[in-house]
């Protein structure tokens, strides 16, 4: 295997490689194909998501010496020298560490100059919601005055923090989290290419666990890797004993457990994650998300074709699989809302007391207790 770390080794070199955001290439190839380059660019969206990668493609696919098609060529030596990180005309900022009005002046006489071999000068903006108020209006001044060798891409994870000026002179896209198959997915073909052998669901295991960040995902596999001796199989146990994540599985049988008045399993599969190195808080944080995810499919299920339902839908889909989905619905099928809203609130109420206990899991246990108490009372 390569030194590199595997988010790095497969970052995506087509716009065709990239996972989860079709509506976002598909709109630049064809704007690249049609020659209507934009002057500036805001791609916006959570952490990992990849808009630095389609960032440095689109720079790559503007200044790239084939002309056989919008994807870059991946030969010439225009693109060889962005793949290397040669480029003398692709510059990336992180305005997160250079965020003042110096900084963008600097950048300001950069943009004068022209290429110094490329078609286009593109200027990669990392986190350009950090940017100084002053700053900010000198970076606006550059968008309205842009030359025509310049390409501004704007990255950030928190647009609402950004001038409404700037982003009213760019082409905005909003990047989404990748779905859990999606990226099971791709995390099944890098581990194909590695030559790495993994026991069934310990990539969708890992997905869930990246939240929707697919560099996450990546370095979780990697770090995983690493810890496993070459050759062996990557194991469920590798994984909650290196990262202490908790299989969903587990949360699932816990809360069933509960839900058929089966308290006793439930607090015994507890405590055997808590042996396991799973400390209270995460195993708390775990059934929140857990409950969350039964109230919203109860509410689909009741307000099946309602305005929003499939939105809604389409967005825990990029957390659970088609299989947790219909296990979800099966455990809640005999619940109201009302009922899983009470359980909810049993689980919030141990979780502000778990620092302040002189044994941590009693709150927990308490909610247990709690939970099938009021079940038992509402079936009566």
């Amino acid at each position: 295997m390569s030194n590199l770390v595997l988010y790095r080794k497969y970052r995506p070199q087509n716009f065709s490689e990239v996972v989860g955001q079709d509506h976002v290439t598909t709109t630049l190839l064809n704007a690249i194909k049609s020659d209507k380059i934009s002057h500036a660019y805001l791609f916006s969206g959570p952490k990992g998501c990849g808009k630095t990668t389609v960032a440095r493609l689109l720079a790559k696919a503007v200044n790239c010496e084939k002309d056989d098609g919008p994807e870059p060529c991946n030969k010439c030596s225009s693109c060889r020298e962005i793949m290397e990180n040669r480029s003398m005309d692709i510059i990336e900022i992180d305005a997160a560490s250079h965020r003042g009005i110096d900084e963008i002046r600097e950048l300001r006489e950069r943009v004068r100059f022209g290429p110094s071999k490329s078609k286009y000068k593109v200027f990669i903006l990392d986190e350009a919601h950090q940017l100084t108020s002053g700053a900010a209006n000198a970076l606006l001044k550059m968008l309205e005055d842009a030359p025509a060798h310049a390409i501004f891409i704007l990255a950030t994870t928190e647009p609402q923090k950004m001038i409404p000026t700037i982003i009213s002179r760019c082409q905005r896209f909003d990047f989404r989290k990748i779905a859990v198959p999606e990226m099971t997915k791709r995390l099944e073909k890098i581990v194909k290419k590695e030559g790495v052998s993994v026991e069934k669901d310990v990539l969708s295991i890992i997905a869930s666990a990246s939240g929707g960040a697919l560099r996450d995902g990546e370095s979780i596999l990697s770090q995983i890797i690493s810890f496993v001796p070459a050759g062996s199989t990557v194991k469920k146990e590798d994984i909650k004993g290196l990262l202490g994540i908790i299989e969903r599985e587990v949360v699932g049988d816990f809360l069933g457990f509960l839900l058929e008045d089966r308290a006793v399993e439930a607090l015994d599969l507890m405590e055997k994650s808590f042996v396991q190195g799973v400390g209270p808080e995460a195993f708390y944080e775990n059934i929140v998300y857990y409950l969350r995810e039964m109230m919203l499919l109860k509410i689909i299920s009741e307000k099946e074709g309602e305005s929003g339902t499939k939105s809604l839908m389409d967005s825990l889909l990029t957390k659970l699989t088609e299989e947790e989905v219909g296990r979800i619905k099966e455990q809640t099928k005999n619940l109201t809302t009302e009922e899983i809203s009470e359980i909810i609130e049993f689980f919030f109420e141990a979780g502000k007391r778990i620092n302040y206990s002189p044994i941590p899991q009693l709150p927990l246990e308490v909610a247990v207790a709690e939970t099938t108490e009021m079940l038992r009372k509402n079936s009566k």
